[in-house]
């Protein structure tokens, strides 16, 4: 009873992907679970079907270890940039010498085309600095960037016309992404580039809050008591 049941079914399933030839193509670990025969015939497109199954899940393996070894490569660079900023920071004997480290590491040792600084209190020895503005937190110039002042969350993209404004005066039209990273409390850091997709919304930025977090803590040590 149990055989003629398998037969009829063997059958009906046989005729049913004799309708429906695609079916494999929607299931293609399906055809990787079938035994085919090594004979000459019509199961030999099936078991060429199954190779090329595999040489693509091959191939987008290895296009997966590749970026992950590519990425792995970048961040091991950021850490150590990262670590070498963090020391080169704890180091410096002043407020104005800890941003002036700040933003050559930005410039130099993470490819900055334009960096900007933003403090919200004069800092004594940078009164005159191109890569530095002063302006109270009360300033109207700052109104676009309250929100991420408020809850210090980096961001990265094309910021509006607005900002650009306010960070790169003169040189806004150059810039055509950014990195902001907002301070609360002490100020903002905006990396700029020509590139528009050097900074993209998404991109990670653990990288960019390490940093931001090495300098407010350097700049603590100066602070008044």
């Amino acid at each position: 009873m149990s055989e003629t049941a398998e037969k009829i079914g063997s059958h009906e399933v046989a005729a049913w992907l004799r309708r429906h030839p695609t079916f494999l193509k929607q299931f293609p670990d399906l055809a990787l679970t079938l035994v085919v025969p090594r004979d000459d015939g019509p199961t030999a497109s099936l078991a060429s079907y199954q190779l090329d199954v595999l040489r693509d899940k091959n191939r987008e393996l290895s296009r997966r270890l590749a970026d992950l070894a590519a990425n792995a490569q970048i961040n091991e660079r950021l850490a150590v940039r990262t670590h070498q900023l963090t020391l080169a920071l704890m180091k410096q004997d002043s407020a104005a010498d800890t941003l002036r480290a700040m933003a050559a590491s930005l410039e130099e040792d993470f490819a900055g085309d334009l960096v900007r600084l933003i403090v919200l209190h004069p800092v004594a020895g940078l009164e005159q600095a191109p890569w530095l503005q002063v302006i109270e937190e009360s300033s109207p110039l700052l109104g676009v960037f309250r929100d991420c002042l408020k809850d210090g969350e980096p961001i990265c993209g094309r910021l509006q016309a607005e900002k650009n404004t306010v960070l790169y005066a003169g040189r806004a039209e150059e810039v055509q992404s950014s990195a902001l990273l907002p301070l609360p409390g002490v100020g903002l850091i905006a990396v700029g580039s020509h590139d528009g997709n050097r900074f993209y919304p998404g991109m990670g930025t653990l990288f960019l809050r390490m940093m931001g977090e090495s300098l407010v803590v350097a700049l603590q040590r100066f602070a008044s008591p």
